[in-house]
């Protein structure tokens, strides 16, 4: 019980202004270049968000039902997937990449023409890979390689052809 209050006063604790303080403007200007070079290399979209902690009904459900942190993460970063209409891209190949501050935890959520080739395991093997940077508060090292990861099957199964490839979402990282 108590570690579930913990985790609730750390989400209540931090606000937006963590987030800022964390991704400086450099740092975003250096992962929006990030992104769009990547994008150059194939036809997928890629998406960063970035907050200090989950909205208060997440944390509620923690505190009331005991659900697992992990569960809830996931279940926020597919919602934030859907709201950012990543899954809205030409070859249903948009990918975000979710960093929760709070619990220095990563999550990546992928389009249905990217999951039919990358399985759940090769998503989850990517995700523990770049969980020791978050842990070590090596954000900018982590998102980095998170952008990395995600490109490799991008480039590997969607890559640019000839023609200039439609920057269907914008690249710039949202902060929460």
């Amino acid at each position: 019980m108590w570690q579930r209050i913990r985790a609730v006063l750390r989400h209540l604790w931090l606000d937006a202004s963590d987030t800022r303080r964390t991704i400086d403007d450099a740092m975003l200007e250096r992962l929006r270049t990030r992104v769009a070079d990547s994008e150059t290399r194939h036809t997928g979209e890629v998406r960063i968000f970035v907050e200090a902690s989950m909205p208060l009904p997440f944390v509620w459900r923690h505190l009331r039902d005991a659900e697992p942190l992990n569960t809830l993460v996931r279940e926020r970063a597919t919602a934030l997937f859907s709201e950012l209409r990543v899954w809205d891209t030409p070859h249903n190949n948009g990918v975000l990449i979710y960093l929760l501050l709070a619990e220095h935890e990563i999550e990546l959520v992928a389009d249905r023409g990217l999951n039919e080739i990358v399985s759940a395991s090769e998503w989850q093997a990517m995700v523990q890979r770049m969980g020791a940077e978050f842990s070590r508060g090596q954000f900018e090292v982590g998102l980095t390689q998170a952008i990395q990861e995600v490109s490799t099957p991008l480039i590997a199964h969607f890559p640019a052809g000839v023609q200039a490839n439609p920057n269907a979402l914008p690249d710039t990282p949202i902060l929460g």
